[in-house]
């Protein structure tokens, strides 16, 4: 329990204990030690627990088959309506799996659900609620009994225990004995042994272990502190995210970052109307422009209209390219006056020519080809045969791959 703050009701006040404190509680109706257990909860080093009164709650182990298991968080108050005198729709059940076919079970009323609850609304961050019999000390073959004032508080198993008043002990210890094997040590906390010792029944004589302390001692020696077998903030008690803490300690940061978009979404929006209007006086422009050159006709895309009718004008890519082959080709045939242009056919995809022409003889082809090769160009014989006393030859040329 190092690392315990234990939060308890006693005689109807609050009190913690700090890990590590000494046998006295600090009350929480006095405001150093109420601002010393908000700083502690706000570190968040320690795991804060709230010892349910023991009184105020019922432990009792069940036994359950494997199908019962499945649905057992909606059938649990039903399996045990018979074992409560209050109306189940007023209680509150809380459970622990043991094993397979064992469970712990806490219940306890709703009215005091919601009491505690308001006792501790000014200490955010306590998120398990342990019956205070629970928190004692406990080992297979082991009691433990601690005596305060008037009342006590037992723990008699993994997840039996309760909290009565002194003159109880001694018959509720003897009816823990019926039925089941006598423990091999008793562990008695208290401040009068003689007193003390009279609570147990001669059969647990020879089994005590008296210590001076109280719950706080019993508490330095508890090992279930961080895994204690059962919290009673189960169902509609489950702990909830701090969503109304969260936002006190970030609104400032939220409304800064809100103001913050709604300014950069602002400015984006005017950035926006100022290109747009921009971007129509622009088109307006070119509009009025490409109406000083072509008054006349409909204006659908004045920047593609125009870019046609200057390829109109001064020639597109296409007529180009022929008109460059041929000027090579031309000043090539020019030097050789026995050659002639019988046929030309141009493929403006491929930017090539093939032309069949007629020479003296097939050295004139040949030479006629190596003279446009020279050229820049790239001239392909692709056939040839005699014409007469003439050679008739088929050449493709185009530019160099």
């Amino acid at each position: 329990m190092q690392n315990i703050a234990v939060i308890r009701l006693i005689q109807g006040r609050l009190a913690w204990y700090p890990p590590g404190a000494s046998e006295e509680p600090r009350w929480l109706d006095n405001e150093t030690d109420r601002e010393q257990l908000r700083a502690t909860l706000d570190s968040r080093r320690v795991s804060p627990c709230f010892a349910v009164p023991g009184a105020d709650v019922r432990l009792l182990p069940l036994s359950i088959t494997a199908d019962e298991r499945k649905h057992i968080a909606k059938s649990l108050p039903f399996m045990l309506e018979e074992q409560v005198a209050a109306d189940i729709d007023e209680l509150q059940f809380a459970y622990q799996t043991l094993d397979k076919t064992h469970l712990s079970v806490a219940v306890c009323s709703t009215q005091k659900m919601g009491e505690w609850q308001a006792l501790l609304a000014d200490y955010p961050g306590v998120n398990r609620w342990v019956p205070e019999p629970l928190l004692l000390p406990w080992q297979e073959g082991e009691w433990c009994l601690v005596v305060e004032g008037e009342s006590a508080v037992i723990r008699t198993g993994l997840c039996e225990g309760c909290s009565i008043e002194r003159d109880m002990v001694p018959a509720l210890l003897a009816s823990a004995l019926e039925g089941a094997t006598a423990p091999q040590t008793v562990i008695v906390y208290g401040a009068d042994q003689v007193a003390d010792t009279a609570l147990l029944p001669p059969e647990l004589l020879g089994a005590l272990q008296w210590r001076r302390g109280n719950l706080c001692s019993a508490l330095m020696l508890s090992e279930t502190g961080d895994t204690a077998p059962l919290n009673l903030l189960q169902g509609e008690y489950s702990p909830r995210l701090p969503l109304a803490r969260w936002w006190r300690q970030w609104r400032a940061v939220a409304a800064v970052f809100a103001i913050a978009c709604s300014l950069h979404l602002l400015a984006t929006y005017i950035d926006y109307r100022s290109l747009k209007n921009e971007n129509l006086a622009l088109r307006t422009a070119v509009q009025d422009s490409y109406r000083k050159a072509y008054p006349k006709g409909a204006v659908v895309d004045a920047e593609k209209q125009l870019r046609r009718q200057l390829d109109a004008l001064h020639g597109s890519a296409q007529s180009s390219g022929f008109v460059s082959l041929m000027d090579r080709v031309g000043s090539v045939l020019g030097s050789r006056p026995g050659t002639t242009i019988v046929s030309i056919n141009y493929n403006d995809k491929g930017d090539e020519m093939r032309m069949n022409i007629v020479a003296a003889d097939f050295e004139a082809v040949e030479q006629m080809r190596v003279d446009i090769n020279e050229a820049g160009l790239q001239a392909v014989m692709e056939s040839s045969s005699a014409q007469g006393d003439r050679v008739r030859a088929r050449l493709r040329v185009g530019e160099r791959s």
